[in-house]
C-alpha cells in the first residue's frame, strides 16, 4: 500500500518556498512521499482502526498509529496514573523520530477531548512530558469541552476539571472548543440537525487549517509557533482562547451567497459563530488575533477592522497590553472530500484572549461541584491511584483561572 503524498514537479519544486512551507507539517520519506508529522494515540484500538480505514488512512505510515488494548472507561487516573503509562514510553519514543528529523521543531499541536478519560487522563500525561523534554517548544492544545446535550459520561465534569488543571500548567496556548457551540453551529449553518461525531470533527479540523495556513503557505503574520504564542498569551497564566471561523456556508447555499471580507468579519464576531458558548462582547480582552485567508486585500481589511470598532466588537481590558494583530495568507481555503461546507474564495479565523471564556469554566465548575458534594463516583478515581486531594487542588486551580480573568 502506498502511503503519503508523491513528490513530483507538481506538487514541489526543489528551492521553491512552497516546498519548505509544506515541510513544516509533511515530512519527506526515502519513496519520494510525504508524510504528515502526526501521531494517532489511543487507550483502545477501535477509533485507531476507523482512521486507518478511513479515506485518509493511506496518507499515514502504519508506525503512526499507537494504541492499547483497555480503554480509560472515561475515567481521567486510569489514562494518567494506570492504563496511559502502558503506552506513554511507546509514544514518547516515536515523538522523538519524528522531533529529530525535524531541521527546526518549533512545537505540537495536542488534540484531545477533556471529558473522555483517554483526552484528559492520557492527554495530561503527554503534554506533561513533553514540557519536561522539550520545555523550551511551544505547545499548543486544541482542547474539546463536553456538552450536557452530547454527552457520553456522567464522569465528564470531572476529567474536564482535572484536565484543564493540567492545561494550565504545561500547555502553553489553549484553544477552548465546545461540543454544544460546534453542534449548534451544524445546525444553524450548515443545517445538518443531526451532526455526526464526523461533522464536528470537520469543524474543528476547519478551523485547525485556518490557525496553520500562514506557517504553511507564504503570509504576512505569525510565520512561527512562538510569535503566535507571544500575541495571543501574553501573561502566562491566561492561555485559554476564544476563537470563531467565518463563513461556514452549506455546498447548497453557496451559489446563492459570495460573501464579502466585510460580510466574513462581521459574521465572525458574532456570539454564535463562537466556538464555545460565550459571548465575547460580554467580556473583556488582552489581545485579539483575525487571519484572513484566499482573495483578501488590506484595504478590505482595514475597512472591517474599522467597521467592527465601531459596533464595539472590540472589547479590550484596562491592561496596558492590548493586541490586535491582523494579517493575511493568499492561499484559498480548503475544505475536507466529502464535508457539507462548501469551499470559498476567503476565510477569515477570529481568535481572542477573552474574559468570556470563563463562562465554559463556570458550567463545568457547577456539575463538577454537584457531584463531589455527594462525593459521587470518588472511588472509581481513588482505586486507580488518586487521591482526594488532587480534586481539590484541580477545582481551586479553576477558580484562580476565573479570578485572573476577572481582574480584566
Amino acid at each position: 500500500m502506498e502511503h503519503g503524498l508523491k513528490n513530483d514537479r507538481h506538487f514541489a519544486n526543489e528551492g521553491d518556498p512552497y516546498d519548505d512551507c509544506l515541510t513544516s507539517f509533511f515530512a519527506e520519506t526515502k519513496e519520494n512521499e510525504y508524510v504528515p508529522r502526526s501521531l494517532f494515540i489511543d487507550l483502545e484500538p477501535t477509533a485507531i482502526n476507523e482512521v486507518k480505514r478511513g479515506i485518509n488512512g493511506r496518507l499515514f505510515l502504519p508506525e503512526q498509529f499507537i494504541s492499547g488494548k483497555e480503554d480509560a472507561a472515561s475515567n481521567y487516573a486510569r489514562g494518567y496514573y494506570s492504563i496511559g503509562n502502558r503506552v506513554i514510553d511507546e509514544s514518547l519514543d516515536k515523538i522523538r523520530k519524528i522531533a529529530d528529523n525535524c531541521t527546526g521543531l518549533q512545537g505540537f499541536f495536542i488534540f484531545d477531548s477533556v471529558g473522555g478519560g483517554t483526552g484528559s487522563g492520557f492527554g495530561s500525561l503527554l503534554l506533561e512530558n513533553l514540557s519536561s523534554e522539550y520545555p523550551k517548544k511551544t505547545k499548543f492544545s486544541l482542547a474539546i469541552y463536553p456538552s450536557p446535550k452530547i454527552s457520553t459520561s456522567v464522569l465528564e465534569p470531572y476529567n474536564s476539571v482535572l484536565a484543564t488543571h493540567q492545561l494550565r500548567e504545561y500547555a502553553d496556548v489553549v484553544f477552548v472548543f465546545d461540543n454544544d457551540a460546534i453542534n449548534d453551529i451544524c445546525k444553524q449553518r450548515l443545517y445538518i440537525y443531526q451532526p455526526s461525531y464526523t461533522n464536528l470533527n470537520n469543524i474543528i479540523a476547519q478551523v485547525a487549517s485556518a490557525m496553520t495556513a500562514s506557517i504553511r503557505y507564504e503570509s504576512y503574520m505569525n510565520t512561527n509557533l512562538h510569535e503566535f504564542q507571544t500575541n495571543l498569551a501574553p501573561y502566562p497564566r491566561m492561555k485559554f482562547m476564544l476563537s470563531s471561523y467565518a463563513p461556514f456556508l452549506s455546498s447548497e447555499r453557496v451559489i446563492y451567497e459570495i460573501p464579502s471580507v466585510s460580510n466574513i468579519s462581521e459574521s465572525a464576531f458574532e456570539a454564535s459563530s463562537m466556538m464555545a458558548k460565550c459571548d465575547p462582547r460580554e467580556g473583556r480582552a488582552i489581545s485579539y488575533n483575525l487571519m484572513y485567508r484566499g482573495d483578501v486585500v488590506p484595504k478590505d481589511v482595514s475597512i472591517s477592522v474599522n467597521a467592527a470598532k465601531a459596533k464595539g466588537a472590540f472589547q479590550y481590558s484596562n491592561q496596558y497590553t492590548n493586541i490586535l494583530k491582523c494579517g493575511t495568507t493568499y492561499s484559498q481555503p480548503m475544505v475536507l472530500p466529502g464535508s457539507w461546507m462548501a469551499k470559498l474564495l476567503r476565510s477569515v479565523l477570529y481568535i481572542s484572549n477573552n474574559s468570556a471564556i470563563t463562562k465554559v469554566f463556570s458550567r463545568i465548575n457547577k456539575d463538577f461541584d454537584t457531584m463531589y458534594r455527594k462525593q459521587a463516583f470518588l472511588h472509581w478515581y481513588c482505586r486507580e491511584g488518586m487521591e482526594k486531594e488532587e480534586f481539590c487542588e484541580a477545582r481551586h486551580d479553576i477558580t484562580d483561572i476565573e479570578k485572573d480573568y476577572e481582574e480584566l
